[in-house]
């Protein structure tokens, strides 16, 4: 009898705890895939064609060819009445600091041609950056998903995280927040 009970126990260990080992090995697995994709960069595309690579840093990205500058990252749609009207205010902005800063708005919206785009900025008198395509929506999850529009990210000089910014801002609140990153 007591060869059947430990028999039993025994079996019954194997049974309930038998696949924990290749469980934790599958959990380690897809969390260094999580980690591989979130390190992963992104190519951004602007309507001219030119590429912006972003790159995951520990807190924040940097953006190819705007290294050593502030960067406001902001994620808009062209269907967006808030998104329009903080047009003036950051074609202010991004004269004001032309040397230490840029602006690379992310469009948030499919089957736009460039074209499209290029028109949209003549009309409405943009004068910064804008990003076309499928990345766009990629950096939109990297950044933690974009629920609301418009939606913008301040980096420093370093591509380190420094504020971020839900809705129609007042001007002169980025400003502030670019003056102390500068």
């Amino acid at each position: 009898m007591k060869f059947w009970f430990a028999l039993f126990i025994a079996s019954s260990m194997l049974f309930f705890n038998g696949c924990s080992s290749d469980k934790k090995k599958t959990e380690a697995k897809s969390e260094k895939v999580q980690e591989e994709v979130k390190n992963e960069k992104i190519i951004l595309q602007d309507v001219s064609g030119k590429e912006i690579v972003v790159t995951p840093l520990e807190k924040g990205f940097s953006f190819s060819g705007y290294e050593n500058k502030v960067v406001l990252v902001n994620f808009f749609a062209t269907w967006c009445p808030p998104c329009k009207a903080e047009i003036p205010h950051l074609n202010n902005l991004q004269e004001k600091y032309k040397d230490n800063f840029v602006i690379i708005s992310v469009l948030l919206e499919e089957n736009k041609s460039n074209e499209e785009i290029s028109n949209f900025m003549k009309y409405n008198n943009i004068h910064y950056i804008i990003t076309n395509g499928i990345e766009n929506f990629k950096l939109a999850q990297r950044v933690g998903g974009v629920k609301n529009i418009p939606l913008m990210f301040l980096y420093d000089k370093e591509g380190k995280y420094s504020t971020h910014y839900v809705g129609a801002i007042p001007e002169e609140m980025i400003d502030a927040d670019i003056k102390k990153v500068l």
